[in-house]
């Protein structure tokens, strides 16, 4: 909603053991819909096998650009094939909230919090956390209180249970909880109000168990070992902008996008006599992406000076892009400015994976019909 909020992410993480979405605790940090699955072995006397599908989505907030309703037209693509919805509210920021509207306004608890959304959908049976953030400002608050509406006014229009999962309570005294509770569930009638810590793992078997209840028995969606949809070319980009995210401020994060322009993987291994040694290096996967960004400033920032800024992006995403993929990575960075890149509705939708796999699989039947065997 327009509010740092890692722990959407976080736990998505969490439920998988996987690094499925990029956490940071910069707002807007999600840009695609996320799909997370979860196996969930039966427990006797409490509930049977089930594949959850949870779906990540970016974080519901009042639209302002081009880039924006494009996320917003993620969230809503979200909800019209989910189960069940839960609605995340970082328990810290709220109480933040909570107790700037009541220094500026000298009155009690006022009425929402901000939140993001998450979906998810499944089959039935068989088939660190951040520092708390520093106190808003009364012009933010203003905004928050703006984007809550527009977050209620989502989920009222709904036909399916709503969970209220208030996340990092292990950085929240108890006795604020309650009110913070008491204060949400007289805007919304929430089938369950869960408490959880990811970091602690609080309240995360309980939540697990409460979605399995509220789910529809069906057909599993995908095989037990695969954790989520997304391509590894995808994930890759992702890794990267994760790294812009934390090395750069200001508006620099919110006017980068990645593109992956070449993903060389390595051939496949002949397969390994018996007692044989293992070889003596990984194979190498080489990649090249450009990192785009709307101002000449921005390039500079992005580069830094010698270009110190792009080696540092570069190192700690090839770090995370080698425990991905599990071999060597060479990563070659390179920066274009795009002016406005945000207002175009054809780049925006370059960025979607979705896009650049049709493209793809076009660009490679194009090169089998001028190229034929």
């Amino acid at each position: 909603m327009g509010r740092p909020n890692a722990g959407k992410s976080t736990l998505l993480n969490a439920l998988t053991g996987e690094k499925v979405a990029i956490v940071s605790a910069k707002p807007q940090t999600t840009r695609n819909r996320i799909a997370g699955v979860v196996e969930v072995p039966a427990q006797k006397g409490r509930h049977p096998a089930a594949q959850i599908v949870f779906v990540d989505t970016p974080g519901v907030h009042k639209p302002g650009s081009q880039l924006d309703r494009r996320m917003l037209q993620e969230i809503y693509e979200a909800l019209e094939t989910r189960d069940l919805v839960l609605v995340l509210m970082d328990a810290t920021r709220r109480v933040q909230l909570e107790e700037a509207g009541n220094r500026e306004q000298g009155i009690g608890n006022r009425d929402q919090g901000a939140g993001s959304l998450e979906t998810a959908g499944g089959d039935s049976p068989e088939a660190a956390s951040p520092s708390p953030l520093p106190p808003v400002t009364k012009n933010e608050r203003t905004n928050w209180a703006s984007e809550d509406e527009f977050l209620f006014g989502l989920i009222r229009k709904l036909d399916c249970p709503v969970f209220l999962i208030l996340t990092k309570i292990d950085l929240v005294p108890k006795d604020q909880l309650l009110p913070l509770i008491d204060t949400l569930t007289k805007q919304f009638n929430f089938a369950q109000i869960i408490p959880i810590s990811a970091r602690k793992r609080d309240g995360m078997d309980i939540l697990v168990e409460k979605i399995v209840e509220a789910l529809p028995t069906g057909e599993r969606f995908y095989p037990k070992d695969q954790y989520t949809d997304q391509p590894q070319r995808f994930m890759v980009a992702e890794l990267i902008r994760e790294r812009i995210l934390v090395e750069t401020g200001e508006e620099v994060p919110y006017a980068s996008a990645v593109v992956i322009e070449r993903f060389e993987e390595p051939p496949a291994a002949p397969p390994r006599k018996k007692g044989a040694a293992p070889p003596a290096k990984l194979p190498l996967t080489r990649i090249a992406a450009a990192i785009y960004c709307e101002r000449d400033g921005q390039k500079a920032i992005l580069i830094g000076k010698g270009g110190s800024k792009l080696k540092e992006i570069g190192t700690g995403a090839r770090r995370q892009i080698e425990s991905l993929l599990g071999t060597r990575v060479y990563l070659e960075l390179h920066v274009i400015v795009e002016p406005g890149w945000r207002e175009s509705k054809a780049f925006v939708e370059q960025l979607d994976w979705r896009n650049q796999l049709e493209r793809l699989g076009e660009e490679q039947d194009s090169k089998e019909l001028l190229d034929p065997e």
